[in-house]
């Protein structure tokens, strides 16, 4: 939970610049039906500031899965590796969706710690993810 509020000005700018996706695992907020967060990519606890450069939308579940955590392993080289940072980085440069956008699978070393560690590919949103695919809902224009 942010220590800093987040006031609605700038709420608002996070969400138009992130065009209304979960910065990690794409969803729209749209087809939720609820306010995604603005996730910290740099925990305050870790010094991380309150400011546009450091701030995401995320959906609820991304968020509390991330914690407080910017790091884990990557898989295939089992060395740490930052989490994707979704001001700094492009999604596409560090995954692609698979399965005609069923699964997200990571392909650097930033993308391959980050899909576990988020659970990007968890149960519920892969069966979500189907209903959106049918519904032409997903995967989203990047």
């Amino acid at each position: 939970m942010s220590v800093t509020p987040i006031p609605a000005t700038l709420r608002r700018q996070i969400s138009e610049r992130d065009r209304y996706l979960c910065c990690y695992c794409r969803t729209a907020e749209k087809i939720i039906g609820g306010e995604f967060t603005v996730d910290h990519i740099i925990p305050e606890s870790l010094g991380g500031s309150t400011a546009a450069n450091n701030l995401c939308l995320a959906c609820w579940r991304c968020n509390l899965i991330k914690g407080k955590r910017i790091v884990g392993p990557d898989p295939l080289s089992n060395e740490l590796a930052r989490f994707y940072h979704p001001v700094e980085q492009r999604w596409l440069a560090h995954f692609a969706w698979i399965e005609d956008g069923l699964l997200v699978q990571g392909l650097t070393p930033t993308g391959r710690a980050t899909v576990p560690a988020l659970r990007l590919n968890r149960p519920k949103l892969v069966a979500s993810r189907q209903l959106w695919i049918a519904a032409g809902w997903h995967p989203p224009q990047e």
